[in-house]
């Protein structure tokens, strides 16, 4: 299935139909006064999230969406009827967004969730809504209200836990199967990857999480460059970065340092938020290294790039210390999720604390009886 991430839309909803003005004309009924119904709502546009798709590619061909309008009001008390709702199924992750204001309308995050994208005219008045004691032959009526138009985008953010950073033949890709049942294309020569692949983790019964393999970024990749930037979007719904680094000596211009930097460059100028988002330093391809040689080249480069946080040796393709990575990963999140439940606790415990210390015989606060 050919990948979309990105789609433009039009969206109209229904008008409501016009009330009516009539009178009862029935043989005995001489006097049948106003008999004139109200017009029907309009049909509204909504957004539902579907984890059972994962592209935007229907979106891309078919642009516009209209809902229907609804029906006139006729006489003898007949109201018109209401149009018919039509729903747009998106994948979990989509943002909708207006494209002429760039307001976020809705963030489609849970499978199932709704959005009104735009809502149905109302129906307009019969006369039947205007008699009185004192207007017996109302003649008024109103006309039904437009639905709603809008232009929207909508870009698609895959839900991952982890996301994978590195430069082409860094071996996300090769990292990405040998830790999950993800299968992306895998070959010696730069840009593989040309779509995100996810892929579930799983430590233990329960226990497991979400990858995300990006195309591999290079210098100016924040500029359009590459393939990378057109999914870095993707990384920013993660909560913990990977960066892949190739420790191998072989080809052109191999510094993996001066590439380490480039990239953290890359990221903050694209969004200084996802750039701050914890990041681990994996070492890659040590299978490629005499034994003789690992422990310097390791050094050389965790020193040259000052760095401070968690690193990890492994080897992607005889998945040597690929295990101990998902496992460390996995316990950092059960931390996380910890300390946010232990956070939350504290508001409510704070929250209690503030209810308890109003004084009841205050004369602010008083009993309904």
């Amino acid at each position: 299935m050919k990948f979309i991430d990105e789609a433009k839309i039009e969206v109209i909803a229904g008008n409501g139909g016009n009330g009516v003005a009539s009178f009862n004309r029935e043989k005995f009924r001489p006097m049948g006064g106003p008999d004139g119904g109200d017009g029907g709502r309009g049909g509204s546009v909504w957004a539902i999230a579907d984890n059972n798709i994962n592209t935007l590619i229907d979106y891309h061909y078919v642009k516009l969406y209209r809902a229907k309008n609804g029906e006139n009001g006729r006489g003898s008390d007949c109201y018109g009827k209401g149009a018919d709702d039509i729903f747009l199924r998106m994948p979990v992750g989509t943002v909708i967004t207006d494209r002429n204001t760039g307001a976020v309308i809705a963030d489609l995050v849970e499978n199932g969730q709704r959005h009104l994208l735009a809502k149905g005219g109302e129906g307009g008045w019969g006369n039947i809504h205007f008699k009185s004691s004192t207007n017996r032959a109302p003649r008024q009526k109103t006309d039904g209200k437009p639905g709603e138009r809008f232009e929207l985008n909508l870009e698609l953010k895959v839900l991952a836990d982890v996301g994978l950073l590195g430069m082409p033949n860094a071996g996300k890709s090769t990292l990405i199967s040998a830790v999950s049942n993800a299968r992306p294309k895998i070959a010696d020569y730069p840009f593989t990857t040309l779509k995100p692949n996810l892929g579930v983790v799983r430590i233990g019964h329960g226990k497991s999480f979400v990858i995300a393999d990006i195309p591999g970024l290079i210098e100016g990749a924040a500029e359009g460059a590459g393939l990378g930037h057109q999914f870095l979007r993707h990384l920013q719904r993660t909560r913990l970065l990977l960066h892949v680094i190739d420790v191998s000596p072989f080809g052109e211009n191999a510094d993996p340092i001066a590439d380490a930097r480039a990239l953290v460059a890359e990221l903050a100028k694209y969004d200084p938020e996802l750039a701050a988002k914890p990041r681990w330093l994996v070492l890659n391809k040590l299978d490629l290294l005499p034994e003789d040689e690992k422990e310097a080249r390791i050094k050389e480069i965790v020193s040259g790039l000052n760095w401070q946080g968690p690193v990890f040796k492994i080897s992607a393709y005889t998945k040597t210390g690929c295990q101990e990575l998902m496992e460390a990963i996995f316990r950092h999140f059960e931390a996380l999720d910890l300390q946010e439940k232990r956070e939350g606790k504290t508001e409510i415990a704070e929250e209690a604390r503030s209810i308890d210390s109003i004084d009841a015989n205050d004369p602010r606060f008083k009993t309904i009886e």
